[in-house]
């Protein structure tokens, strides 16, 4: 399976992006997907996660209430709406997909993800 991210882009900080992961190729029954961020110098960092029900999701402290995660299974799609942005949000993206242990599973280690997209870059300027 092969997982593409787009949507990023250079904003200015208080405004939005949708960023969007679309699964190819040989796809499991059912996989959990996420989002996860690196910043120059930092570490990769756990975003966002949903499960293959869509109706479990859990966010990072640092984006609960601004950032959205919602799935389209029909279209092995994933979005992240990323609203009220901050310069502290600039980092490239990456979506992963991961085995599901029930259709509510989510993930929000990159330990328990074991395909990536090659990321999508989110520049936020003040």
């Amino acid at each position: 399976v092969q997982l593409q991210a787009s949507g990023g882009g250079s904003v200015q900080a208080g405004t939005s992006l949708r960023l969007s992961c679309t699964a190819s190729g040989r796809t499991r029954s059912t996989y959990v997907m996420g989002w996860f961020r690196q910043a120059p110098g930092k570490e990769r960092e756990f975003v966002a996660t949903v499960s293959w029900s869509g109706e479990t999701t859990y966010y990072a402290d640092s984006v609960r209430g601004r950032f959205a995660i919602a799935r389209d299974t029909a279209k092995n799609t994933v979005y992240l709406q990323m609203n009220r942005l901050k310069p502290e949000d600039t980092a490239v993206y990456y979506c992963s997909a991961g085995r599901a242990y029930n259709d509510d599973y989510v993930s929000t280690s990159s330990w328990g993800m074991d395909v990536w997209g090659k990321g999508t870059l989110v520049t936020v300027s003040s």
